[in-house]
């Protein structure tokens, strides 16, 4: 593989990023002034809407058993009992007792009604102390589903203007011209530029038709430019006939992150709309665990129809791709030990599991699991928009030590992972407690073992 980026460049790259990042609170605009009477109003709407039969099933069948204290990070790193993940549902099912259940013609008189301070209390429970992981799911006994009920406690506080100001701010502004950190299409281009001088060879761009639409993100443009790179190179390894679009190269959603719904379903149907025109069947997301979910399961809602193709992680693409022999690695000459880390929307949420593995496998590194691994495996800590709140830092460390400390046991050489949020908030938790265990991209791990001679002969033809 051509080096995209050097180690140097990363370092500086990533302290570049990371201090961009600290200083997205200062950025903020002042929130529109809203009554509390407002705020509860707005809020109340959403989870009355959302709370169908199959939600309100969920919300009765609660036994309080503490099971899902134990599945959750955030509990297990602080051991607070106000973690426990289906406490972060306690307001939405005060709602839901007091005017929706069978019973809420006595409990509206029981139960207190939610008031602004109760929503501004649940902020700190829904977006800095989960990342809507789904470990809890797994091991509830009564099946509740406890992520897609925060996910609408995020949008009930986002319709109540009680948003985290580092997720506003990055909802209003991909809102307005559908970019994240300013990676807009002059910068893109830039870095796909600079990507095609190093690689050798041209980089399809606005191709009105193609076979496979590859997404990046802003974080990707930024800094973890060989993830790009390295999804490219292959992609042209392959002889794939792909393209990336100046229209609808943005994968990042942060619409879905904060829980605002029009801004989520608005950048969703932009690159459904997109893939569509161009007769996509295979559209690949970049390796960000939230564009996944929105591009996967949100394609066909934006639009409001089935939709034509199917929406890949870089993982899951060409992991099937070795696994079905179309893509040939090379062995590494290095024998090295690495633990994987399973992205929690890719791997618990879209059974991505076989499919990485099957790459290291085949560059013949040695893979030690993590205690908890596969649809039982812990979040990083820091998903779901997480690692950007600031006020969230001790919490987020908290998370990020119960992971690191698995990852530790492995006594692996580096960690490899498919996710930028995930790589990101490793490598910033590296900086807060001085650990030092290398962080890589497995899209920039294929792109290295790509057959020398093959690629070669695929450059010429």
């Amino acid at each position: 593989m051509t080096e995209v980026v050097t180690k140097e460049e990363l370092d500086e790259a990533f302290a570049m990023f990371y201090g961009m990042a600290a200083s997205i609170k200062d950025l903020v605009s002042e929130p529109v002034e809203v009554s509390d009477e407002e705020r509860v109003a707005a809020a109340k709407r959403v989870f009355l809407k959302g709370i169908d039969a199959n939600l309100a099933t969920q919300l009765e069948a609660c036994v309080h058993c503490g099971a899902c204290a134990q599945a959750c990070q955030f509990y297990l790193g602080t051991e607070d009992p106000k973690y426990t993940p289906i406490h972060k549902l306690d307001l939405m099912k005060r709602v839901y007792d007091r005017e929706m259940s069978p019973l809420s013609w006595i409990k509206k008189h029981v139960l207190k009604d939610i008031t602004a301070d109760d929503l501004r209390a649940q902020q700190e429970l829904v977006y800095d102390a989960c990342t809507m992981c789904g470990r809890c799911n797994m091991v509830c006994p009564a099946g509740i589903n406890i992520a897609d009920l925060v996910a609408l406690n995020r949008s009930a506080l986002s319709a109540a203007r009680l948003m985290p100001d580092e997720l506003r701010y990055m909802q209003e502004a991909q809102a307005e011209d559908g970019t994240i950190f300013g990676a807009d299409e002059d910068l893109f281009m830039f870095r796909v530029q600079d990507l095609q001088d190093k690689l050798g060879f041209e980089i399809p761009v606005d191709k009105p038709k193609a076979e496979v639409l590859l997404l990046t993100s802003g974080l990707d443009i930024h800094l973890f430019r060989d993830a790009t790179g390295g999804a490219i190179e292959t992609l042209h390894h392959m002889g794939i006939d792909y393209t990336l679009r100046t229209d609808a190269y943005e994968g990042a959603n942060f619409g879905l992150l904060a829980g605002h719904e029009p801004t989520k379903k608005m950048l969703t149907e932009k690159l459904t709309k997109v893939a569509i025109e161009i007769g996509a069947k295979i559209v690949i997301v970049p390796e960000c665990g939230h564009s996944f979910p929105a591009m996967r399961w949100g394609a066909a809602e934006s639009v409001g129809h089935s939709v034509p193709f199917t929406a890949m992680t870089v993982s899951e693409y060409f992991g099937k791709a070795v696994m079905e022999g179309r893509l040939k690695l090379e062995k590494s000459k290095e024998k090295r030990v690495v633990a994987l880390h399973d992205p929690c929307k890719v791997g618990r949420g879209g059974g991505v599991f076989e499919e990485p593995r099957a790459i290291l496998e085949a560059i013949g590194w040695e893979l030690h699991e993590t205690e908890s691994n596969r649809a039982y495996n812990f979040c990083c800590g820091g998903g779901a928009g997480n690692f950007l709140i600031e006020r969230a830092d001790k919490l987020k460390r908290a998370g990020y030590r119960i992971k690191m400390a698995e990852i530790e046991k492995t006594e692996a050489q580096s960690l490899v992972v498919s996710c930028g949020s995930c790589r990101m908030n490793f490598e910033v938790g590296k900086v807060k407690a001085g650990d030092t265990l290398p962080v890589e991209s497995l899209a920039a791990i294929i792109a290295a073992h790509l057959p020398k001679k093959e690629k070669a002969e695929g450059e010429a033809a």
